[in-house]
């Protein structure tokens, strides 16, 4: 009985964890987008690739959830793209931050993730000692 009950938490535990991630990351995917674009241009498979490696592989993305991402912010003003060469075959789209996207990161960073760096928050998230 007891196993069962323990086994049911471990299966509710790791159901909700699941849910809440998911939910979690589907909100986190355009940060990593505006990351990868904060300091040079980069092309679909370069963003990929950086928000894999950068989230050490917690955040996947398939590329076309990327262009169609890369489509709304620049309809938005926020991303824009210029053709260059590829290492082989067609000309490819590299995209980069606008002006606006720049200040729209910073502000985000400003407002949403600093806090993280608060002490109390580090101390409630047991990030780091308490005194």
């Amino acid at each position: 009985m007891i196993n069962s009950i323990s086994m049911a938490k471990i299966n509710l535990l790791t159901d909700l964890l699941t849910a809440w991630e998911d939910t979690y990351k589907k909100g986190q995917l355009t940060l990593w987008i505006f990351l990868a674009l904060k300091d040079d241009r980069k092309y679909v498979d370069e963003i990929k690739t950086f928000v894999e490696e950068q989230s050490s592989n917690t955040m996947t993305c398939e590329e076309q959830s990327l262009y169609r991402t890369l489509r709304k912010f620049q309809h938005l003003g926020v991303v824009d793209f210029e053709t260059g060469k590829g290492n082989k075959g067609p000309e490819r789209k590299y995209y980069y931050l606008t002006d606006l996207g720049v200040k729209l990161l910073d502000q985000f960073v400003q407002r949403n993730i600093s806090l993280f760096f608060n002490q109390r928050v580090k101390q409630l998230l047991n990030l780091e000692e308490k005194k």
